[in-house]
């Protein structure tokens, strides 16, 4: 059930004892359930036949047939087998992406200016197609802006679309749900420019304008380009078109790379990949077997505050039994997963989650994970050689636990990434021994498992930093300032560090100041939409002090608008 029946419940056009509701959940628990009863049925199958039954054993002899009657039931196929799971992953971009796009209600990342485009066929062209070519490059994991961080995040960094080998396996056809004609043929062009390489080996189809036919007429076209869609390749274009009434089983994941403000006009559009793809008498010797080819599909986008609220929105219309907002949440995402990344983590969200992300921008369990991310340090060989010539930090670093034998670390991690960049150097000219190259593999396992500690050591500094902002009052100057001149007391009790040396710590780059303004800025706004649900507004119209810098009240205010339920 998705856009129309919806619209006619919510214009009082039905009553209650007229509506039966069949969602996406309840198609879901029936497969699941399912599986559970052949299970059971397996284990009454092992059971051993009674060898004779006498009169006094008749009750026994017609439970023994009820059962036999549900063990031939359960051992049908599951009817449900081939309905597949949706996954959905929402991705915060980066800056240098999102930033000529922040509009909108919320001042959220605004995906119809994005891919705003004019003209028309092939001259038709986005106003930011530099961005919307940075776009291109981050999903297919090629993006020089995320390179560092996704090399600092290791295996943490993100699944990308189209370069994470799980999904690349899987995406051999998608939809991408653009805002306008012009877009879907500036996408094209785009695409098709001789630097877009990786993304020419698949056939991109505009489902969109008057040539592409009017309503089921522009299904064909789709369905002859991909021909034998078990080894062809396929991108769809629309803004519109094939998002309802129609079913291409090869689909297997969306991208929703427009705002769409209806949560049942956007699961109008989700749904289309989640149409089953079954091959059948693909076996000669077996005429009748089936073959499931789509288990999963998925749903990407990259506007996450929206994406969540039409979750929210959308669940706690469908069971109208339940009147608790996060169990009807709980129970729409116990099927359809949903997996967030926040610009430092990706993570799977609970319906709690969903509904503070929904309310604040962010959720508690990503608001902690922020400040255990690896890009929020730096430790780098430049950063740690600054830190190697300043005596009096590394002898701040070393009161702290975990860092009593920081300067040896320090100089072991320097002295062995050389000599391992060296016997790289003389690898390209000359072949090296066996013993040479496990030397190299020896020196290069031990000065990164070194790296690997200070790096976790400092996190783990930086994990105190939110405690001192719960303690302390002072929010209308930067939390630097509180630091070293409002409450260097409590900050040295907290952390271990006096304001001095985090002063120096701080002016060796060995903390990411804009992550840190991050971090401390969705730290306060979830801590604001906490009070102001409750009625207290303790700070109305003062200045909100991030780590090193402070945002006055308008645009403070501005910048979130809390979504009632």
């Amino acid at each position: 059930m998705s856009g129309t029946p919806f619209r006619a419940i919510s214009s009082g056009e039905f009553i209650e004892e007229q509506i039966y509701n069949w969602t996406y959940s309840d198609e879901q628990r029936a497969k699941e359930a399912w599986g559970s009863k052949t299970e059971n049925a397996a284990n009454m199958a092992v059971r051993p036949e009674p060898v004779e039954v006498s009169l006094q054993s008749d009750k026994a002899l017609r439970q023994a047939q009820g059962e036999r009657k549900l063990l031939d039931a359960a051992l049908k196929p599951n009817p449900y087998a081939s309905l597949p799971r949706m996954v959905m992953l929402t991705y915060q971009l980066p800056d240098a992406i999102r930033d000529v796009a922040m509009k909108g209600e919320f001042n959220e990342f605004d995906l119809n200016e994005f891919f705003k485009a004019t003209g028309e066929g092939v001259l038709a062209k986005f106003k930011y197609e530099s961005e919307v070519q940075k776009w291109l490059d981050l999903i297919r994991g090629a993006f020089a802006g995320t390179t560092i961080d996704i090399l600092k995040l290791g295996a943490e960094k993100p699944p990308m679309p189209f370069s994470d080998v799980r999904l690349l396996n899987v995406l051999s056809h998608t939809f991408w749900f653009l805002p306008t004609v012009a877009a879907c043929h500036a996408m094209n062009n785009l695409i098709g420019q001789k630097h877009n390489k990786f993304y020419q080996d698949y056939e991109v189809m505009v489902a969109a304008g008057s040539d592409a036919g009017i309503g089921v007429a522009a299904l064909p076209p789709i369905k002859k380009a991909m021909g034998n869609p078990l080894k062809t390749k396929t991108i769809t274009l629309s803004c519109g078109k094939l998002t309802t009434g129609v079913s291409v089983a090869p689909w297997t994941g969306m991208l929703m790379l427009r705002n769409v403000t209806s949560p049942e006009t956007y699961f109008q559009a989700a749904f289309r990949v989640q149409t089953p793809w079954v091959l059948r008498g693909h076996d000669a010797n077996d005429p009748n077997n089936e073959l499931i080819v789509k288990n999963e599909c998925y749903v990407f986008d990259f506007a996450p505050d929206r994406a969540l609220r039409q979750i929210a929105d959308y669940s706690c219309r469908l069971n109208v039994d339940e009147s608790n907002p996060e169990a009807k949440v709980a129970e729409f995402i116990h099927f359809l997963p949903v997996l967030a990344y926040d610009g430092s983590s990706m993570k799977q969200i609970n319906a709690a989650g969903i509904l503070d992300m929904a309310m604040s921008g962010t959720t508690a369990t990503l608001l902690a994970r922020r400040w255990e991310s690896a890009l929020l340090v730096n430790v780098d060989n430049g950063t740690l050689e600054k830190l190697m010539r300043n005596e009096a930090a590394i002898k701040a670093l070393m009161n702290i636990e975990g860092f009593r034998s920081l300067n040896q670390d320090i100089e072991t991690i320097i002295n062995k990434s050389e000599s391992v960049k060296k016997a790289k150097a003389e690898a390209s000219e000359r072949d090296l021994s066996k013993e040479e190259k496990k030397q190299m593999t020896d020196e290069e396992k031990e000065y990164k498992s070194l790296r690997k500690q200070i790096q976790e050591e400092l996190i783990k500094f930086a994990t105190r930093i939110p405690v001192f902002m719960y303690l302390t009052d002072y929010r209308e100057r930067s939390l630097k300032d509180v630091i070293t001149q409002l409450e260097p007391d409590l900050f040295r009790k907290v952390t271990g560090l006096t304001q001095k040396d985090f002063g120096l710590l701080v002016s060796l780059g060995l903390f990411n100041s804009g992550l840190m303004n991050d971090a401390v800025y969705k730290f306060k706004r979830y801590e604001d939409a906490s009070l102001e649900y409750t009625g207290i507004s303790k700070h109305e119209q003062a200045d909100v002090g991030l780590y090193d810098t402070v945002l006055n009240a308008i645009d403070y205010q501005d910048s979130f608008k809390p979504l009632a339920f």
